[in-house]
């Protein structure tokens, strides 16, 4: 009769390799939870410091938080009001995850907004009388081919002529301001006695239509939606976004190996301006004045989505989908905000300090999430053992 016998060394590499699996399933289960957990607890971090500034001004910050989360959360109605401030974060986002993605910094959501919002207004002027099921979509097409003409401007200063996409998109920010209140001032406003920056009230067939529950939501919601749907096809289902990621993570070895490297910088900021034009064209079609407006200058306009986007996209991993829900959790902040001020009586800036909190602690702590996530996949791949 034969007789096994097992070595001290074999017990322990069974029990290494034991270890080394429950290793790597934790480093599997990490790797995920690291882009969720860590932007979490860097906004529980800011909220805290946001409390300790509420009681330095002699405010409870329990009533304060409770009022911010009621604002936005605590009804149909401010649900939606949620909902449509988170719009054009998502839409922004998304773009900016295209643009990130591929190694190039858009900071000219706001002009993109703007020329999107333009391009739409005037395609509406246009064709006033087309049916809305044929307007509607056109509009937002107008939109995104606007957004789309404004951001690969700086994609080929980049590409082509070397010039850094930080400071010309910044650049064209201010043109695209400065457009708006020109065509504001005689071309596009309302004939009236009283000169006020905004055009007549726009064509209703081309008005966003509300969805059902009596409340302001309208269709902009599944239009962001089904844009991130897009972008996530786009950058991980797609030859293209396989090419765009590639040229975002070694340039010079995409080139080697034939990719169109200039072409790629370009298209990136192209389809990122157009995400960010479509939220223009919501912007405009889907208020409740129907107007394109200036009165207030161009940030009044965009509601500084061009850059709360960008947080919202980092927010969300630079991943299309998870900006959605990262643009909604802004969108509430931004709701929110308006019924702390009035419950504690707080000067508005605090609301604004708040969110610059959130968004600092968010940012700061992105390097961590890289590196959790980083060691999860190299314990992953490795089993857990040095």
């Amino acid at each position: 009769m034969a007789v096994t016998t097992v070595s001290d060394d074999d017990e322990s590499a069974g029990a290494g390799s034991g270890e080394g699996a429950v290793s790597n399933r934790t480093a599997r289960l990490l790797r995920p939870l690291a882009g969720v957990a860590v932007p979490a607890i860097a906004t529980l971090a800011a909220l805290i410091v946001g409390a300790v500034m509420l009681i330095a001004l002699g405010a409870n910050p329990l009533v304060g938080y409770g009022k911010l989360f009621t604002g936005a959360f605590g009804s149909a109605d401010n649900l939606a009001d949620t909902a449509v401030r988170a719009m054009p974060l998502a839409l922004v986002g998304v773009g900016i995850c295209i643009a990130f993605r591929t190694d190039v910094i858009n900071i000219g959501g706001e002009g993109q907004i703007i020329l999107g919002a333009i391009a739409a207004t005037a395609t509406s002027m246009a064709f006033e009388d087309l049916p809305r099921v044929f307007l509607v979509p056109l509009v937002l097409v107008a939109g995104a081919v606007g957004g789309g003409f404004w951001g690969a401007i700086p994609g080929a200063l980049k590409a082509y002529a070397g010039v850094n996409e930080i400071l010309s998109t910044i650049m064209m920010n201010i043109v695209a301001a400065h457009l708006l209140s020109f065509l504001l001032q005689d071309l596009l406003i309302e004939p009236n006695d009283i000169r006020i920056q905004q055009t007549r009230r726009l064509s209703a067939n081309a008005d966003l239509p509300l969805l059902p529950g009596g409340t302001r939501l309208h269709v902009g919601v599944l239009i962001a939606m089904l844009v991130a749907v897009a972008g996530y096809f786009l950058l991980f289902r797609s030859a293209l976004g396989l090419r765009l990621r590639s040229v975002g993570h070694n340039p010079d070895a995409s080139q080697y190996a034939g990719m169109a490297v200039k072409r790629s910088i370009t298209q990136a900021l192209a389809f990122s301006g157009a995400c960010c034009g479509i939220a223009g064209a919501v912007l405009v079609f889907g208020s409740e004045s129907h107007r394109l407006i200036g009165e207030g200058g161009a940030a009044a306009f965009t509601q500084n989505a061009g850059f709360n986007g960008i947080v919202a996209a980092l927010f969300g991993g630079l991943h299309p989908l998870f900006t959605v829900p990262a643009s909604f959790l802004f969108g509430g902040m931004l709701t929110g905000g308006s019924d702390l001020q009035r419950a504690l009586q707080v000067p508005a800036a605090l609301v604004v300090a708040l969110n610059g909190v959130v968004v600092v602690f968010v940012v700061g702590s992105l390097r961590l999430r890289d590196r959790l996530r980083r060691w999860a996949g190299e314990e992953a791949s490795y089993g857990g053992r040095a």
